[in-house]
């Protein structure tokens, strides 16, 4: 009797877009995929800001993995945690259980990074999950409705300041859209306050914003920002934030600024899979914990581990880190897949090489900066530009004509439909301590009280 050899087992852990597109890209192949991920859903990470901002609501960017892979026969989901790697032994542990492969692909990406200040991160959440998202968005309309009810001049102040830290594509957009909701957005929507009051200050560490683009769109990006109301601060550190103060040093200037919605969109520090990979499988990490990987986007000595997505660190190109970015998550996902297919073919094939489509930045409505190939233009054409690609690259059909549909209506009436209160202590009444801080008290809170 021949026995029937067990098909290769591919284990993948992580949903976003690496993980996903390499196992849409194995689907028809003679394989056994699982992908884990601790959610149950791809999360369109690039507009997560405007779910923070009430532009979208987060199942618009967002779709269930099963659903999406429900078409390969050869793919299993699993929602779990990873929390150790046998690569002697090749298992992935799990929180409940473990999951043998024969070859593992690792795109479990990166969270916020504070610089070894993670106790600002109560005080300044960053944006990197959908419960991020909410909470943003939770803070930013709490504000306008603390200063509603405030009569303190200098207290409702500080709640109609917004401080976002950091001048990246994160930061722009939030500062963009933050400026988009208070001047025009919610401009008739309150009695006692003029949102037009509100503060807007973008804070920069080096001496321009979006510093990966070309310096003539930063400068675009910067002007752009200006004539909607944002305050920009460049050669800015942030050195403490307490008490709802922002300490910032700008050369031998200290300032401290009052504010009650701080926004942290600065620095990004890998995941804790990529620590475990240094221990276990002998990978070489960067100064935030990303991977070192190989030419072919395997780990060094290990040819069955693959790294891809914001964990690792490819400089096989030109010498420089390839961007954290979805397109460069895309094409190592799908580089993996047709790897994996070819080695069981007896085939190899050449390094991965990014093929570079350009970058985005969005600021506000008809507001863009975009550099495709050497070409530089910013304005209409390019929020045109980003409008598309963004829903070109959204998962599942309803998503792209749901976004396609708000973003119109958006368009044409500037209003922002999500702008929802959720979250903790839904029913909760918006108080400022003696010393004017955030403070908040439920409803059975209040009760008690009286």
């Amino acid at each position: 009797m021949v026995e029937v050899a067990e098909k290769h087992r591919v284990v993948i852990v992580g949903g976003g877009f690496g993980g996903l597109y390499a196992a849409k890209e194995l689907g028809r192949a003679p394989v056994e995929v699982t992908l884990i991920d601790k959610r149950n859903f791809h999360l369109f990470q690039p507009l997560l800001y405007q779910v923070a901002t009430g532009t979208l609501s987060p199942a618009d960017i967002s779709s269930p993995l099963r659903g999406i892979l429900s078409g390969n026969k050869n793919t299993k989901v699993l929602m779990d945690e990873v929390t150790d790697i046998d690569a002697t032994q090749q298992k992935v542990m799990l929180q409940n259980g473990e999951v043998p492969y024969d070859t593992l692909i690792i795109a479990t990406g990166v969270s916020h990074h504070y610089f070894g200040n993670d106790h600002w991160k109560p005080t300044a959440p960053g944006l990197k999950t959908v419960e991020d998202a909410l909470e943003m968005r939770r803070r930013i309309f709490m504000a306008f409705e603390a200063a509603e009810k405030e009569t303190d001049p200098e207290k409702r102040k500080a709640w109609l300041t917004f401080i976002v830290v950091g001048g990246g594509p994160t930061g722009v957009e939030l500062a963009g859209a933050i400026a988009e909701l208070a001047y025009k957005t919610l401009k008739q929507d309150f009695r006692n306050i003029d949102t037009g009051a509100a503060k807007i200050l973008l804070l920069e560490g080096l001496d321009r914003i979006l510093p990966p683009y070309p310096p003539e769109l930063s400068e675009k990006a910067a002007q752009s920002l200006g004539e909607m109301g944002v305050t920009i601060c460049t050669k800015t550190l942030v050195t403490n934030i307490e008490n709802n103060v922002v300490t910032a040093k700008q050369g031998d200037q200290v300032e401290e600024i009052p504010a009650q919605t701080i926004l942290w969109a600065a620095g990004v520090k890998a995941s804790v899979v990529g620590k475990v990979l240094e221990q276990r499988a002998g990978a070489t990490l960067d100064r935030v914990g990303r991977v070192m990987v190989e030419p072919d986007l395997t780990l060094p000595n290990q040819p069955n581990i693959f790294v891809i997505g914001d964990l690792s660190v490819y400089t096989h190109q030109d010498g420089k880190p390839l961007p954290g970015v979805a397109p460069v998550a895309i094409q190592e996902g799908q580089y993996v897949a047709r790897l994996v297919r070819e080695r069981l073919l007896g085939n190899d094939l050449p390094p991965f090489r990014y093929n570079d489509m350009g970058s985005m930045a969005i600021i506000g409505q008809n507001k863009a900066v975009a550099n495709m190939g050497g070409a530089k233009f910013s304005g209409a054409p390019a929020w045109f530009l980003w409008t598309f690609a963004h829903i070109y690259y959204l998962i599942e059909f309803d998503n792209k004509l749901i976004v396609m549909l708000q973003w119109g209506w958006n368009y044409f009436t500037r209003n922002r439909g999500a702008r929802l209160i959720t979250g903790e202590g839904v029913l909760e009444q918006v108080n400022v301590d003696a010393d004017g801080n955030y403070a908040v008290a439920s409803a059975s809170q209040a009760a008690a009280k009286v």
